[in-house]
């Protein structure tokens, strides 16, 4: 036996037989090891710092959440947080970053290298929505395969406890088994949506149908929710899987069901039957944190989600709510990505006017500098008619503060996820606008499950540009949901939904308990 092994023999010797110094010095030792000992009991039991990473992907509906989340863990005891971003995108963190840690939570950036060049992009495209319109999708994907290496070398230095990555990063978990740290997928949408995309996956229905335009169900939902093959993009419904998309989502998929698990933006409350058959059902382990958008309290923090506002929090937009009476206006915004051309524009603006609604309107539309003739998306003389009936937002705008407002009756929305959880949050009934990606299944939880909305009547997925939608379909649409009675109803069912919303993130709350629970599952793990 090595001296090493010898040494506890002789201290237990010295204990069964100590002399009256020794008594005194044998107590103070074990009151020593004792509190020593609790420490280490304590620290394991969760007051040890946990450090997780956060990969959002480049794109403004990604990033935000991902932001929300990554400041949501860091605002909790014990918790650091670091997110992984790239050169162009590291400003649009940096005040809500700095707020944050001026609150005292552990939270930093860390910048690698996007590998735009590399990737056949041109240098500094570091997002999808530059790439789109460049029309370099595939080319952004490629890039954002090519950013494996820096994230290992990065996990292999800080070894974090885990990794949270977006979806669209499906070698994310091989790169953290690699290491052995758990990666958390982080899905931009609902339980709604993902339940209706893998059954669609799992059963084809849409096989099953004579023309694009006949409608089929989709099979073992809890509702019956009906599509047509033209509200699905084509590498789902072809299921081609030599295209480089069709490749993607199937590594996404794979790369899912290897992972530790899944956290969702949504709470219990809002598609409880679709969170039960997520994880029971189909057998995935998800925690819901959402609303995400929710937790940010202050108003500076909701104002600077995103990019810079085209207007700010105590701007123009907001004092002219003010003057406006409760759910007389109706919000329209189309998300980040979707971009109509100038044919629809015109469509949405002559419905506008003819709806009689008043309204704010964020378009994706710049106007130059000094310019002052009439734009070619816009009826002639439609501003100065205008006048303090409706608002031109040309660019980026605050809208978790737009929607929270009193005045706001309706949204008009493309059915990103983000948008439809906004405006759950803030109870107002929607006109649903779906484009592209998951926002028709999202539609169909809005007007048929949830009852909180009308679809404006889009009958195609369209990437980026979408469906073309004439005037007298908005009227009727905007107007369902601004006046009489069936707008009441679902205004009514809205508010119920919104205040559930602001309950899930409370203490004790549906969203704070899966919260409390996947921190206590990582501590688990890192113990």
């Amino acid at each position: 036996m090595s001296k090493a092994k010898n040494r506890p023999n002789k201290i237990w010797y010295s204990i069964i037989n100590p002399s009256p110094k020794k008594q005194v010095q044998i107590f103070l030792c074990f009151v020593f090891l004792s509190n020593s000992f609790s420490e280490k009991i304590n620290m394991d039991n969760g007051n040890r710092q946990l450090h997780i990473f956060f990969l959002p992907f480049m794109a403004q509906g990604h990033m935000i959440p991902t932001i929300d989340m990554a400041k949501l863990f860091a605002s909790k005891q014990g918790i650091k947080a670091t997110i992984i971003t790239t050169p162009l995108n590291a400003p649009l963190l940096a005040k809500t970053i700095q707020r944050s840690q001026n609150l005292g939570a552990e939270i930093e950036v860390v910048v690698i290298k996007f590998p735009c060049t590399e990737a056949g992009l041109p240098e500094g495209c570091e997002s999808l929505n530059m790439a789109i319109s460049h029309g370099l999708v595939q080319d952004f994907f490629k890039a954002t395969a090519m950013l494996e290496p820096q994230i290992e070398q990065l996990l292999q230095e800080h070894a974090p406890d885990c990794l949270v990555a977006d979806i669209f990063f499906p070698w994310a978990t091989d790169a953290a088994t690699k290491y052995g740290i758990p990666r958390l997928v982080f899905q931009g949408t609902g339980f709604f949506p993902l339940c209706a995309l893998e059954c669609l996956r799992l059963y084809e229905p849409y096989n099953n149908v004579s023309s694009d335009s006949e409608p089929f169900s989709i099979p073992n939902l809890p509702n019956e929710i009906k599509l047509t093959r033209e509200q699905l993009p084509d590498y789902i419904k072809e299921n081609v899987e030599s295209t480089e998309l069709a490749k993607l989502f199937k590594g996404v998929r794979e790369s899912e069901a290897r992972s530790y698990g899944v956290v969702v933006n949504s709470f219990y409350e809002l598609e409880q039957d679709y969170a039960d058959h997520y994880r029971k059902v189909m057998g995935r382990k998800a925690w819901h944190i959402g609303p995400l958008s929710v937790w940010n309290k202050d108003t500076e923090d909701k104002a600077h989600r995103g990019k810079e506002n085209s207007l700010d929090e105590d701007g123009y937009c907001l004092k002219w709510l003010d003057s406006k009476k409760p759910h007389s206006v109706v919000y329209v915004c189309f998300g980040s990505v979707a971009a109509f051309n100038d044919s629809q524009l015109m469509q949405i603006a002559m419905g506008l006017e003819a709806s009689g609604q008043q309204f704010i309107w964020v378009v994706k539309k710049e106007k130059s500098y000094g310019e002052e003739e009439e734009e070619e998306w816009l009826p002639e003389g439609f501003e100065k008619r205008m006048e303090g009936k409706g608002v031109i937002i040309r660019g980026w705008a605050p809208q978790v503060l737009i929607l929270e407002h009193e005045a706001i009756g309706g949204f008009v929305t493309h059915c990103g996820w983000n948008s439809i959880l906004e405006g759950v949050a803030a109870g107002v009934p929607m006109v649903t606008w779906p484009v592209s990606a998951e926002q028709f299944y999202n539609e169909k939880l809005v007007t048929e499950v949830l009852k909180i909305g009308i679809s404006v009547g889009v009958r195609r997925w369209v990437f980026v540009e979408g469906d073309n939608i004439k005037r007298d379909g908005i009227v009727k649409a905007v107007s369902r949901i601004m006046v009489g009675e069936e707008a009441e109803e679902m205004r009514s069912r809205a508010k119920v939904l919104g205040e559930l919303a602001n309950k899930a993130v409370e203490d004790s709350g549906s969203s704070c308990l899966d919260l409390n629970a996947v921190i206590e599952d990582l501590m688990a793990i890192g113990s």
